[in-house]
């Protein structure tokens, strides 16, 4: 596996865990109603929004290598 590929694999991972912790924030904001389950969900969610298009920029930048 190449650096390359290894590289974009870690960030499709990266992305499931931001989606994962989205998605446990928002369980846990409908059964506490807390603001701060609310911002973790938030910030997740743009955290992956985020790293697709670094991954996109990157996979584009290197595609010629």
């Amino acid at each position: 596996m190449s650096l390359r590929s290894f590289h974009l694999f870690f960030i499709a991972l990266s992305v499931l865990l931001a989606a994962f912790v989205a998605a446990w924030a928002v369980g846990q904001y409908r059964v506490d109603h807390a603001a701060v389950d609310a911002v973790w969900g938030a910030g997740a969610v743009l955290f992956g929004g985020g790293l697709v298009l670094y991954g996109a920029a990157f996979q584009r930048k290197t595609r010629n290598l």
